[in-house]
């Protein structure tokens, strides 16, 4: 009786810090991240050279703020 008790209170104990709840939501957000810092340095390349006059920065700013805008 003894042992079966201490089995299951380890058994339930151990798998605690184990689960994966959420890590789903972590991987998301770094994804997010990625892209956005990715994102980021297009835009601040594009605005100290000469490449289509700062149109490739441009161009993203207003595609992201209408696809923002049409979320609301």
């Amino acid at each position: 009786m003894g042992y079966r008790l201490m089995g299951r209170l380890h058994a339930t104990f151990v798998g605690v810090g184990r689960r994966q709840e959420g890590q789903g939501t972590v991987e998301y957000v770094a994804l997010i991240l990625l892209v956005a810092v990715v994102l980021a340095g297009v835009v601040a390349a594009t605005k100290k050279s000469s490449i289509g006059a700062n149109a490739i920065g441009e161009t993203i700013i207003k595609k992201l703020k209408l696809a923002l805008d049409s979320v609301k």
